[in-house]
C-alpha cells in the first residue's frame, strides 16, 4: 500500500501523492464543469444589454424587464434555452423571441437563456433564479441542440487524443462562432519573439481527430437527457399554476427543403470558414434524423407538452424569406415568425392584457 506522506522531498519537489492529485485535477479540468457560464453582467451596446445577473433584457409595452428587474408585473412568463432563446442574431433587445412574445401577448416574458447551455444547465439556471421570479404563467423551453452538441463534446473530452481541441470546442459552446471575426486584431509580436519562433523547431503535428460515435447514438442520448430534464421541470412546477412547454428549436437543415438566396449565400460563407461547433453536430444535418429525435424526446418527456418548431415554422407566412443568420440562429424577421407560431400554437394571444386569476392549463 502506498504511503500517505504528503510532504515534499529533500529537493522541495512535490511528493508522488501530491503529483497524483495534481494530475487528477488537471485531467478533470478537461471535463465540462457542472457550472453555468453566465454572460457579462451590466453589458451595454446598441445590440444586446444584460442586467446585473448577466441575463438579456426583454421589452414589453415600452419598458425593459429581466430576472433582476422584473418590476411590478403580477406574473411573468419565461423563455428558457440557449443562444436561440437568448436572441443571438437579433438586431436589438426589442427583436428577440422573448420581446416578440411580450408584444404579442401583452404580458412580460423574461429571457432565462444562456449561450451553450444544455438541458441540465437550463434547469440549473432556473433553480438559481427561481426566488427572483415571483408568480409564473407560462414556461417555454426552446432548446435541444446544445444538449446534442454536448454529447459530442463529452466524447471529445473523454479522448486523450483530443486534448488539443478541448479549448476550442468549449469556447464554441459559449460563443456565436459561425463566421464571426475576432473581436479585436491580434497584437503584433515583437521582433525578438518572431526571430525566436522562426529559429525554433516546428511543433509536432496534432494527431488525427478521433471519429465521433454514430449520430443516431448521440441523438438518442441527447433525447433521453432532454426528456429526463423536462420531467424534472414538471415536478418542480407541479405545485404552481404555471404551464410547461418544450419546443425543439429550429435547425436550418431540418426546417427547409429549399433555401432562399440569402441563406444559400450564408451557408456558402460558413463552408469557407467552418467553426468548431460544426463538428459537434457532425452527421445530424440529415432531415430524416430529426423526426426520430423529436419523437424520442416527446416519449421520454411525457406528460410534458412537446412541439417541433422544425415542422411548425413552415406555417409562418414569411417562411420563404431569409430567416436564419446561420444554421441555428434567426434574424429579426425569424424571431418574430417563431414567436407568432408559438403564440398561435399555445393559444397565448387570447390572453392579451388579461388580468385574471391563473388556473392550470393542460396543453394537448
Amino acid at each position: 500500500m502506498r504511503s500517505t506522506d504528503t510532504s515534499t522531498d529533500v529537493l522541495g519537489l512535490p511528493s508522488p501523492l501530491q503529483q497524483d492529485y495534481q494530475r487528477f485535477l488537471q485531467l478533470g479540468s478537461r471535463r465540462a464543469p457542472h457550472a453555468l457560464h453566465i454572460h457579462e453582467s451590466g453589458y451595454r451596446s446598441g445590440t444586446i444589454n444584460t442586467d446585473a445577473l448577466g441575463l438579456r433584457y426583454s421589452h414589453c409595452a415600452g419598458k425593459r424587464f429581466s430576472a433582476a428587474e422584473r418590476g411590478t408585473a403580477p406574473r411573468i412568463n419565461l423563455l428558457v434555452g440557449g443562444s436561440t432563446a437568448l436572441g443571438v442574431g437579433a438586431s436589438s433587445d426589442e427583436h428577440t423571441v422573448a420581446s416578440h412574445l411580450s408584444m404579442l401577448t401583452g404580458e412580460v416574458w423574461l429571457s432565462l437563456a444562456g449561450c451553450g447551455l444544455n438541458a441540465g444547465q437550463e434547469l440549473l439556471m432556473f433553480l438559481t433564479h427561481q426566488h427572483r421570479l415571483g408568480q409564473l404563467g407560462h414556461v417555454v423551453v426552446l432548446s435541444g441542440l446544445n444538449t446534442l452538441a454536448h454529447e459530442a463534446l463529452y466524447e471529445i473530452l473523454a479522448s486523450p487524443r483530443e486534448a488539443h481541441h478541448v479549448t476550442g470546442f468549449q469556447e464554441a459552446l459559449n460563443s456565436f462562432s459561425d463566421g464571426m471575426p475576432p473581436a479585436a486584431a491580434p497584437r503584433r509580436q515583437s521582433l525578438w519573439r518572431r526571430i525566436g519562433q522562426a529559429l525554433a523547431a516546428p511543433p509536432p503535428a496534432p494527431p488525427a481527430a478521433q471519429p465521433l460515435s454514430p449520430p443516431e447514438k448521440r441523438l438518442a442520448r441527447a433525447a433521453d437527457s432532454i426528456g429526463r430534464t423536462l420531467r424534472q421541470w414538471e415536478r418542480l412546477l407541479a405545485d404552481s399554476h404555471a404551464t410547461l412547454t418544450f419546443i425543439l428549436q429550429p435547425l436550418l437543415p431540418w426546417c427547409r427543403e429549399t433555401l432562399p438566396a440569402g441563406e444559400q449565400a450564408m451557408l456558402a460563407a460558413l463552408a469557407r470558414q467552418p467553426a468548431n461547433f460544426e463538428r459537434l453536430l457532425d452527421g445530424v444535418f440529415d432531415s430524416h434524423l430529426h423526426t426520430a429525435f423529436f419523437r424520442r424526446i416527446k416519449d421520454q418527456a411525457d406528460p410534458v407538452a412537446c412541439y417541433d418548431m422544425n415542422s411548425m415554422l413552415s406555417s409562418s407566412p414569411v417562411f420563404g424569406a431569409d430567416l436564419f443568420v446561420d444554421r441555428l440562429h434567426l434574424n429579426d424577421l425569424g424571431n418574430n415568425a417563431l414567436a407568432k407560431v408559438i403564440t398561435a400554437k399555445l393559444g397565448l394571444a387570447q390572453e392579451k392584457h388579461a388580468q385574471r386569476k391563473v388556473t392550470p392549463i393542460k396543453l394537448v
